[in-house]
C-alpha cells in the first residue's frame, strides 16, 4: 500500500513540484496551502506523514505543529526549511517533529522519512 502523505507549503509552484515528484514514487499525496487548511485535513483524513514548510505566513510551522501535536499527537511531522537556525530545528524536534530537512530537500533522504513514518504508523 503506498504511503499517504500531506505536503504544507504556501509557495504553490514548489507544492506542485513536490506532489509530482513523491507522486511518481508511488506516494498518495494531497496539498494544503495553508496551515490552517492542513489541520481541518487531518482532522478528517489519516497521513502517514505531513511534510510542512517551517516558514510560512499567518501561521509558521512551529505553531502549526504544536496544533498538530495537540489534536494527532501520533501524525509525523517532517519539516522543510530553507534557512533557519540549527537551534530552531532542534526546537521544532522539541516540540515534535519527527526530522527538520534543508530545502532544496533531497529526495531520497524525504522519500526514506516517508517510509520510516509509514513504518512507526503500521
Amino acid at each position: 500500500m503506498p504511503a499517504k502523505v500531506l505536503i504544507v507549503d504556501d509557495e504553490r509552484d514548489f507544492l506542485d513540484i513536490m506532489a509530482e515528484r513523491l507522486g511518481a514514487r508511488n506516494m498518495e499525496v494531497s496539498t494544503a496551502t495553508s496551515a490552517e487548511d492542513a489541520l481541518e485535513m487531518v482532522m478528517t483524513e489519516s497521513y502517514d506523514a505531513v511534510i510542512m514548510d517551517l516558514m510560512m505566513p499567518e501561521m509558521d510551522g512551529f505553531k502549526a505543529l504544536k496544533r498538530f501535536k495537540m489534536t494527532r499527537p501520533d501524525l509525523p511531522i517532517i519539516l522543510l526549511t530553507a534557512n533557519v537556525p540549527k537551534e530552531k530545528c532542534i526546537e521544532a524536534i522539541t516540540i515534535g517533529a519527527m526530522d527538520v530537512i534543508e530545502k532544496p530537500a533531497d529526495l531520497n533522504l524525504l522519500t526514506q522519512k516517508i517510509e520510516e513514518a509509514k513504518a512507526r504508523n503500521a
